[in-house]
């Protein structure tokens, strides 16, 4: 390039200096003014074109014929061709169109989308983006807010239970007033009979020595008014009951976090807090997920291992272990059969046996009899791990007045028994029938009583709080209850057997709904796994399913 050029910055004709060439040659790349564009379409040897200075580069170069320049477009290829290229056998039938045409639309286009991005789309992320600005300080400010509420809260709450420790206080030392007042008036009262006892003995061994017949004859014996001792007092000492503090409830009396809801025109999310349990919505059509074939006779009870692992117990005195999908794991034989089956919170397989009346726990493959029944007549029927590691167990006697009762062990100690209500009635059903049982999350006990066409649900402490009897008052069906299990909602599910169908009601003895699809066919044992999926054992198929009931 000429030094000059570059000194001067002016661009220049290639051809003669002319400053500022308004013509371009696209093929041979050079600047031309109008007075040197014949001199250089002169020169035949090359193929050339001529545009006008600002459409410089609108030339594309055909990739097969080197020296040819793409005039044409093929449609059906969707490439830039040369004249050349036309009798291909490549292109041979296709339309071909001027590539002037092509540029012209596609410029439209390119200027359409260009005037988009520039004054819709760009000027919209720009908003957005500045509005998320004021969001994550909205946010910062909310929680802030938030927190301080909650300590508040926290503070009028400690406010109130310092309260509450005051009045109890207050009132102990009311009590122990009174008691004092109580005692130092007895006390006086035993005092003053004592001084006057002493000084009456006195008085008397005067008289027993004395001759003064008038004295003697004068004395008036008070001894049938000692004889009548005092009262005793029978004082009942007050005593402090602390209210076992449930952490659910804690969280439900405290206060909760609304839940996180963040909209967009396409997607709603809904993010929940894991401070205790979400709330779930029953689904209008509870779906079979999956379902094991076994190969007892029939199948009876069911407990879940895990999420993937099940122990399935039938009409033998073999345990089976299966996977969802590797199928049988692993068979334990009992002695002599199993009642009832139940996991513990370690993963240990606990089983009761009416014949040896006895409740054992299977470890890795070893049976070890944890509890042995000691008095004679009674049997272990149902049996369920409890959430502080305590078994559960139904028991009966087979003597003439056949009776029933609830048993707590920990570990081989008796702890608790249930048996009768607050009237001295028993709460349960005799005469030898099924009873399964589980603990409900809020420690509730549920019997699942054939017997009585109902099931009985006690609290903790061994007090009825409801019997369910099926709805039979008001469909006048019979109610079969057989396997019984409960949720992470406090949800109770029962096998009604003979009607080919699950129960699913509240912790307050509401009926919610009926799981009575997917063809189940006496619904015999149940449980839950940790997603609230129900496991199900057909006592006739020999299967047991696995359904979602929840969304």
């Amino acid at each position: 390039m000429d030094p000059r050029r570059s000194a001067q910055d002016v661009l220049r004709c290639d051809l003669c200096e002319t400053p500022v060439p308004p013509m371009y040659c696209d093929i041979c790349h050079i600047h031309l003014c109008k007075a040197c564009v014949g001199e250089h379409l002169s020169e035949f040897a090359k193929e050339h074109k001529i545009v006008p200075f600002a459409k410089r580069g609108s030339t594309t170069n055909c990739p097969n014929h080197f020296s040819k320049i793409c005039e044409l477009y093929c449609e059906q290829c969707d490439i830039p061709i040369c004249v050349q290229c036309t009798s291909s056998t490549q292109h041979q039938g296709h339309t071909f169109v001027y590539i002037v045409n092509i540029l012209e639309k596609q410029r439209s286009a390119l200027q359409k989308d260009l005037q988009e991005l520039e004054k819709l789309n760009f000027p919209k992320y720009q908003e957005i983006a500045s509005s998320i600005l004021v969001q994550r300080a909205t946010l910062n400010s909310s929680s802030q807010k938030i927190a301080s509420d909650i300590s508040k809260h926290g503070e009028e709450m400690h406010k109130e239970i310092d309260e509450i420790i005051r009045k109890l206080k207050s009132d102990l030392d009311e009590i122990d007033s009174k008691y004092l007042t109580v005692l130092n008036k007895h006390e006086n009262d035993i005092k003053h009979m004592l001084s006057v006892i002493t000084q009456t003995i006195a008085d008397l061994r005067k008289l027993i020595n004395s001759d003064d017949a008038g004295v003697v004859s004068a004395y008036k014996s008070r001894n049938a008014e000692f004889r009548k001792l005092p009262l005793k007092l029978t004082i009942t000492l007050p005593s402090f009951s602390p209210r076992r503090i449930d952490k659910h409830q804690m969280f439900k009396h405290f206060g909760s976090l609304s839940e996180l809801s963040i909209e967009t025109e396409e997607h709603n999310y809904t993010l929940r807090t894991e401070h205790s349990p979400a709330e779930r919505s029953l689904i209008d059509v509870p779906q079979i997920i999956t379902e094991i074939k076994t190969d007892f006779q029939y199948v009876v009870n069911v407990s879940c291992l895990s999420d993937e692992d099940i122990w399935i117990h039938g009409n033998d005195n073999i345990l089976k272990l299966y996977n969802l999908q590797r199928g049988l794991l692993k068979s334990i034989k009992t002695k002599s059969g199993a009642a009832d089956l139940a996991v513990t919170k370690s993963g240990d397989l606990v089983y009761t046996d009416e014949t040896n009346r006895t409740v054992n726990i299977v470890k890795n493959k070893e049976i070890e009899t944890v509890i042995l029944i000691p008095l004679e007549g009674w049997k272990p029927r149902g049996a369920c791990s409890t959430s502080s590691g305590d078994i559960l167990v139904v028991m009966e006697s087979n003597e003439r007045e056949t009776q029933t009762k609830v048993v707590r062990y920990s570990g081989s100690i008796e702890k608790q028994s249930i048996q009768y209500d607050d009237k001295g009635q028993p709460l349960y059903s005799s005469g030898g029938c099924t009873k399964y049982i589980s603990e409900n999350r809020n420690l509730d006990i549920c019997v699942s009583d054939f017997g009585a066409n109902a099931v009985v649900v006690v609290n903790q402490a061994g007090k009825l709080r409801f019997t369910y009897n099926g709805m039979s008052a008001t469909t006048n069906v019979l109610f079969y209850p057989y396997g019984i299990t409960t949720d992470s909602q406090s949800h109770i599910l029962i096998a009604d057997l003979y009607n080919h169908r699950i129960h699913i009601i509240d912790k307050d003895g509401q009926f919610l709904r009926f799981i009575d699809n997917c063809h189940l066919k006496n619904p015999y044992g149940l449980c839950v796994d940790t997603r609230d999926n129900l496991f199900v054992a057909e006592s006739k198929t020999c299967k047991v399913k696995k359904f979602q009931y929840y969304m």
